[in-house]
């Protein structure tokens, strides 16, 4: 089966579920291997992410993605629908860090989807296909994903009293998902809301938007669109909760009251079992390759495929510019939500001198894996020397990151000079040692 993606683009507007925030959500045409990509157009240099599993950061009646200070809430409606329609590439563009809500389904999503024309691109389409049993449990709830020629889901639905108890079964395929699951909408239980409003949630929510359930009654502004509605949205979050392994999946998922979490859990298996096979015998594991070589600027998006560092550890945003294969100018943005800050130090928050030599190094790490030759390998810092602070680095401040190949030894041993700045003003620098190596050797 081919790659798909969208002839044109098509946005969407409303209100946000958990933030309350107006938000535009338009779907723009990506070529084929791009994959799928959220971009905050209202921050700075327009960060992106892409939806992996590696990337979860909040399960609390939704699901939310971080990268550095990045975040996307509410992620399963939109990754539903591009899963369910079997849309591969595709940029998604958001102004705001939630998708809205709209009727509370997948079903507005679908609607945008058709209206920019899906198409077939030349890339053949890759799965993952399930090879043996995987399960997972938490608490009351409890997921088993078969090895299966296709997607299929078995579903069953319950409150904590059975009132509304629901089973399905469905193969899952883009006429199946748009006229069984789609139009399906999220719902609550009525004692619930209370603890969610101080959680800091639903603050967008309302009958126009979602199911709730009191009782044995049902309040909704429209009538149950389906007499087994809640099953049915279940297994809509668990397409979209499924679909952050990176690829879409050949498996039968049995799933006994799913929820954000558990769903979160299974991929997170899923994922591990998929990097586990790479391993074996007559198989050779790989970091995703570097976008483009020949770019003179990197993304955090790039950035996030050429190093292996991951929230909250990445410490360059954005590369500014290549000069040739020696040369490099990195940012980091630095702000009061940085972790360490909440002990470094309470009320007099400073960037650690540390940190800004690890962000040094990612930057000069970044240099040496531009190069063709060092795709799918790994930068290991190995030692600093020459290393000067001489002013602190504090919240709202820019890290401008200068690097310098000073030496490179078969493309293997790099030793780099690097110096931050901050307002043109020199804050730190060093010069760095690290070696080049295939993932899990820095021998």
């Amino acid at each position: 089966m081919k790659q798909r993606s969208i002839q044109r683009e098509a946005a969407v507007k409303g209100k946000a579920l958990h933030t309350g925030d107006d938000v535009t959500l338009t779907l723009k045409p990506a070529p084929a291997g791009h994959g799928i990509v959220f971009r905050r157009v209202d921050v700075y240099n327009n960060p992106e992410i892409r939806p992996h599993i590696s990337l979860v950061s909040d399960l609390v009646r939704s699901t939310t993605l971080s990268s550095g200070h990045t975040k996307i809430h509410t992620v399963e409606h939109v990754l539903s629908a591009l899963h369910g329609c079997g849309i591969d590439n595709v940029v998604i563009e958001m102004n705001a860090s939630e998708p809205p809500i709209l009727d509370g389904s997948a079903k507005p999503f679908v609607e945008a989807i058709r209206e920019a024309v899906p198409v077939e691109q030349d890339a053949e389409r890759e799965y993952y296909t399930l090879d043996a049993p995987v399960s997972v449990s938490r608490n009351n709830s409890s997921i088993v994903a078969l090895p299966y020629d296709g997607l299929k889901i078995s579903c069953t639905s319950t409150d904590d009293r059975g009132v509304h108890t629901q089973h399905l079964s469905l193969e899952i395929d883009p006429e199946t998902f748009m006229e069984q699951i789609a139009s399906a909408r999220t719902f609550t239980i009525y004692e619930e809301i209370e603890e969610l409003l101080k959680l800091g949630k639903i603050r967008g929510g309302s009958l126009e938007n979602a199911v709730v359930l009191k009782g044995d009654k049902i309040l909704s502004k429209e009538p149950l669109r389906f007499p087994d509605e809640f099953v049915r949205h279940k297994m809509l979050d668990i397409i979209g909760d499924i679909f952050l392994l990176g690829l879409p999946i050949k498996a039968h998922i049995i799933a006994m009251r799913p929820g954000h979490a558990v769903n979160s859990e299974l991929t997170q298996a899923l994922f591990e079992r998929m990097e586990a096979a790479k391993k074996k015998p007559g198989k050779t594991a790989t970091r995703p390759k570097v976008v483009d070589p020949s770019a003179t600027s990197f993304t955090i998006g790039h950035i996030l495929e050429t190093i292996p560092h991951r929230y909250p550890f990445v410490m360059i945003d954005r590369i500014l510019d290549f000069s040739g294969d020696d040369c490099l100018k990195a940012i980091k943005n630095v702000t009061i939500n940085e972790p360490y800050f909440q002990g470094h130090f309470p009320g007099e928050p400073v960037m650690p001198g540390v940190l800004q030599i690890e962000a040094m190094a990612q930057a000069a790490g970044v240099m040496m894996l531009r190069k063709i030759d060092n795709r799918a390998k790994i930068a290991y810092f190995m030692s600093c020397d020459k290393v000067k602070f001489r002013r602190a680095v504090t919240p709202g401040d820019q890290l401008v990151i200068e690097v310098k190949l000073l030496k490179s030894r078969g493309n293997k041993i790099g030793v780099a000079e690097a110096v931050c700045k901050v307002d043109e003003k020199v804050v730190s620098s060093a010069e760095l040692k690290f070696v080049i190596a295939e993932p899990g050797d820095a021998t």
